[in-house]
C-alpha cells in the first residue's frame, strides 16, 4: 500500500509535466519556422529587384518564383512518395484554389503592382495590415478570445514598421495603388487563416503544391512568360557595392530560399502557432528585408530604422506570447483530459501530416 502510494505520489508531477513540455517544445518549433519563413519571404525582395532592374517585369518575377517553386515541390513530393497527396488536395479542391488564387497569386501581384505606383515602405505597411486583420477577424468573426497584450503587441509591431519603412518621406496616395496594398493585406491575412483553417486536412507540402499551381496558371496571362527576358539568368546581374551576381543565382534563391522554403515553414508555423501567433511573427520579414537590402544592395539603414526594427521584434513577442500562454493553458488542461488517441480532435493538429 506505502509502495504503491509512493509510486502514484511520484508519478503526478511527471504525468502533468508531460502535455506541459509537448506544447513547449510544438510552440518552440513553431516560432523557429515562422521566423525562418520571415527571414527566408524577406530575402526575396533585395534579389528579384535586381532582377526587376536587369529587365524582368515585377509580374513576371512573380511567376518566375512560382513555377520554379512547383518544380521543387513535384520534385519533393516524388522523393518522399507522399501517398494520398492527390486525394488530399481533392477532398480540399475549394479552400486550395482561393489559397492559390488569394493568399498566393493576388497576394504577390497585389504587393508589386502597390509598390509599382506608392512608395515602396507605403507597399509593404499595407501588406502587413495582414496580420491586424488576422487579429481583428478572430476576434469579431470567430469571437475567439485575444489577449490584451496580443493587441498591445500588434500596434508596437505596427509602430516599429512605420519606423522601419519611414512612410512619412514622400508619401503620395494613387487610388489604385492604395487599392492594390490593401489588397496585397487581405491575402497576407488569407495566407494565415486558410492555413489555420485547413490544418489536420491537408499538409504543407500538398497545400503549397496544389496552391502554386493554382497561382501559375492564374497570372501565366498576366506575366506573358513567353516575352520573359530569359537572358537575364544567363548574365551577371548588377548588385549594390559596385558588385554583381549570376542572374541564375539570384533567381535560384529566389525559388528555394524565398518561395519554397518560405511557404513551407511558414505553413508549418500556423499549423503549430494558431494564424494570429504566426501572423505576430510575421512582422519579423520586412525588417530582415531592410537589413538583407542593406547587406547585398548597400541600401542603408539610418538610426531610426535600425530601432523601428527592434520594435517590430518585441512587439512580435508580444503578440506571440500573449496567445501562446491562452494557448497553453488551454491546450495543457485538454491534453490531461483527453486520451491520447483524441490527440487531432484536442489540437487540430495531425502530426503526421506535418514535415
Amino acid at each position: 500500500m506505502d509502495r504503491t502510494s509512493g509510486d502514484t505520489a511520484g508519478a503526478t508531477p511527471l504525468d502533468s509535466a508531460g502535455p506541459n513540455r509537448a506544447l513547449l517544445s510544438k510552440t518552440s518549433v513553431g516560432v523557429l519556422l515562422g521566423v525562418t519563413s520571415s527571414v527566408s519571404f524577406g530575402a526575396s525582395g533585395p534579389f528579384a529587384k535586381a532582377l526587376i532592374d536587369a529587365g524582368f517585369s515585377p509580374l513576371q518575377a512573380v511567376w518566375l518564383r512560382i513555377v520554379g517553386a512547383v518544380l521543387i515541390l513535384v520534385a519533393c513530393s516524388a522523393a518522399l512518395r507522399r501517398r494520398g497527396l492527390i486525394a488530399m488536395l481533392r477532398r480540399n479542391s475549394g479552400l486550395v484554389t482561393v489559397y492559390g488564387l488569394v493568399a498566393v497569386a493576388g497576394c504577390q501581384a497585389a504587393y508589386f503592382v502597390a509598390a509599382s505606383r506608392l512608395p515602396v515602405g507605403v507597399a509593404i505597411l499595407l501588406e502587413f495590415t495582414g496580420p491586424v486583420l488576422v487579429v481583428g477577424w478572430v476576434r469579431l468573426v470567430r469571437r475567439w478570445p485575444v489577449p490584451r497584450v496580443s493587441l498591445v503587441g500588434v500596434a508596437v509591431a505596427m509602430a516599429g514598421l512605420v519606423c522601419v519603412v519611414q512612410i512619412w518621406s514622400g508619401v503620395h496616395l494613387d487610388p489604385v495603388g492604395l487599392a492594390a496594398g490593401l489588397g496585397a493585406g487581405t491575402g497576407n491575412a488569407t495566407f494565415f487563416l486558410l492555413i489555420d483553417r485547413l490544418t489536420g486536412s491537408v499538409d504543407p507540402l500538398a497545400l503549397n503544391l496544389g496552391g502554386m499551381i493554382v497561382a501559375a496558371v492564374a497570372l501565366a496571362p498576366l506575366a506573358t512568360p513567353w516575352s520573359t527576358p530569359w537572358g537575364v539568368l544567363t548574365r551577371e546581374v548588377p548588385l549594390g557595392h559596385g558588385s554583381a551576381a549570376p542572374g541564375w543565382l539570384l533567381a535560384a534563391s529566389v525559388v528555394l530560399v524565398s518561395t519554397s522554403i518560405a511557404y513551407l515553414t511558414g505553413t508549418a508555423a500556423v499549423q503549430r502557432l494558431s494564424a494570429p501567433v504566426a501572423a505576430g511573427l510575421a512582422y519579423i520579414e520586412p525588417t530582415s528585408a531592410a537589413v538583407i537590402a542593406w547587406v547585398a544592395l548597400g541600401e542603408r539603414l539610418n538610426p531610426v530604422q535600425i530601432l523601428g526594427g527592434f520594435v517590430v521584434l518585441f512587439g512580435a513577442f508580444l503578440a506571440q506570447r500573449g496567445i501562446a500562454a491562452g494557448r497553453g493553458r488551454d491546450g495543457a488542461a485538454a491534453a490531461v483530459a483527453e486520451a491520447p488517441g483524441d490527440e487531432v480532435a484536442s489540437t487540430g493538429f495531425e502530426p503526421a501530416l506535418t514535415p
